[in-house]
């Protein structure tokens, strides 16, 4: 059932705003559609068509074949920022794996927001086992960090080289050697090493989904049902890890469920996506448009260091991964810290203020569920920008109200408003960046943008063994404000694109 109400939410519809008409379908002597190939839209090109024979018919060439979902990726010509919406949805012949491949990057995503959400509840813990502060432990968030950024240049290569079935394997399997590690509670400084290798096989698997589910033909179900389940994630881990320690078990422990998680994205991500790169389109695809469209030589291969170079120039993906850098610093840092100002400051009990974390991930859920879709209907400029101040009031409710029950209904409210962010704002990055540089800069944007996931939390880590935990409420407000700057400053959405 449920994976016929997902078929249903995936459903393949045309786009009613083509700004070039599509070309004809041809049939074969058995009454099969077929697609013409890129030679046949360059024969019958206007300064080609003119130059033929009445009545004759441009043939391809022999042995020509349609092309597949990764010639289409890396083919596809540039557009400028006014035609950056050009893009094709990514749309195999197997319908059917679509839905799979949803839900297998719906289960990474899964893990990744228990990796992330599950520090929040453990580092009371933590701190207490290795007898260290708040800027030693926050040196977990350092590593996660540089993980994130060394994958931001490497991911695109790796899709390139391996394809889509291995770069997901690599990832889960980079993620299950650190979780073992960790298991067996070793030193703190070899747990601290191990929070790098997380970094950079989340970074990896995140960046190839975001790209996936960005061009799949309902990209804003599939972006929620995706950014949702890292929502899902947040939620589960708290409860389980403080469940866990609150009844005596080691905490290194809880992530023997994280480990569960990454062998299941191992064998089940490396079938779905199984041969990816070599499936048939269903349907012709916009970014196969005529050569004589094309300014001259747009159509010609770059490389991949050139296209990356290209990619960290444009505007969008260097606002877009500003933008995210704040919203992962905001988000992680208010789950990772919350418990603890809760504590302090509160005088909360650990073992039931720890589910205020939950209760902030369950709102992102719920948000990112329920919201998304009028977020769409709404227009995402305004939606976004409406949900950061509103995330504003609320985080002043939590630092201003002295009450724990106050502050843990504010804390999930400010969760619910922030869950549609993530997927709007992706949704956005997508129609504004031109196809041909979609992977390149989606992987930095998810890469260095979340980062900001690490790197926030250590700041306040290093700032609260000073003046206290309370300062997590000032960090986040100004991150709010680098998102609302960033997101204003981001290029126009050409009207026939929206």
């Amino acid at each position: 059932m449920a994976l016929s109400n997902l078929e249903a939410f995936l459903e393949i519809e045309s786009s009613p705003h083509v700004s070039t008409p599509p070309p004809a379908v041809q049939k074969s002597n058995q009454g099969i559609a077929q697609h013409p190939s890129e030679y046949e839209l360059s024969e019958i090109s206007p300064q080609k068509s003119s130059q033929l024979p009445s009545g004759t018919v441009a043939q391809p060439p022999t042995g020509s074949s349609p092309p597949t979902p990764s010639v289409l990726e890396n083919h596809s010509p540039e557009a400028s920022e006014d035609d950056a919406a050009e893009w094709a949805p990514d749309r195999t012949s197997a319908s059917w794996k679509t839905k799979w491949r949803l839900l297998s990057c719906c289960l990474m995503n899964f893990g990744s927001g228990m990796n992330d959400s599950a520090p929040g509840a453990l580092i009371p813990y933590i701190e207490k086992h290795y007898s260290i502060g708040y800027a030693v432990v926050s040196l977990i968030f350092v590593a996660n960090a540089l993980g994130f950024i060394s994958a931001a240049p490497v991911t695109h290569t790796i899709e390139n080289k391996f394809g889509r079935s291995k770069g997901y394997a690599f990832a889960m399997s980079v993620l299950a050697i650190s979780y073992i590690v960790i298991i067996c509670q070793p030193p703190f400084p070899v747990v601290v090493v191990c929070f790098f290798p997380l970094g950079f096989g989340i970074a990896l698997s995140l960046a190839l989904s975001n790209f996936y589910c960005a061009n799949l033909a309902n990209s804003t179900t599939a972006l929620s049902c995706f950014h949702g389940s890292y929502g899902l994630g947040g939620t589960v881990a708290p409860l389980f890890a403080t469940a866990m320690v609150s009844h005596g078990i080691r905490w290194s422990f809880f992530y023997a469920v994280s480990l569960a998680f990454s062998l299941i994205n191992l064998g089940y991500t490396t079938w779905a996506f199984f041969n990816y790169e070599n499936e048939t389109p269903v349907e012709p695809q916009r970014a196969l448009q005529p050569t004589a469209s094309r300014p001259e030589g747009a159509g010609e291969t770059r490389t991949r260091a050139q296209l990356f170079k290209k990619a960290i120039r444009n505007r969008t993906t260097l606002l877009g991964a500003l933008f995210i850098f704040a919203y992962q610093g905001a988000e992680v840092s208010v789950s990772g810290w919350i418990v603890s100002f809760l504590i302090s400051y509160r005088h909360g009990d650990p073992s039931r203020v720890g589910y205020v974390s939950a209760g902030f991930w369950a709102g992102i859920t719920v948000g990112r569920f329920l919201l998304t879709h009028p977020a769409a209907k709404v227009g995402h400029r305004i939606a976004v920008v409406a949900m950061i101040a509103g995330a504003v009031a609320f985080q002043l409710l939590t630092w201003l109200v002295p009450n724990v029950i106050g502050e843990a209904v504010s804390v999930a409210i400010l969760g619910l408003l922030l869950g549609p962010v993530y997927p709007s704002a992706t949704a956005v990055f997508t129609k504004l960046l031109p196809r041909s540089m979609h992977i390149s800069s989606l992987s930095f944007i998810s890469a260095l943008g979340s980062s900001g996931g690490a790197f926030s939390p250590f700041v306040t880590g290093i700032l609260a063994q000073n003046v206290g935990t309370m300062v997590l409420h000032p960090i986040c407000i100004g991150l709010y404000g680098v998102m609302a700057t960033s997101w204003l400053l981001l290029p126009k959405i050409s009207k026939r694109s929206e």
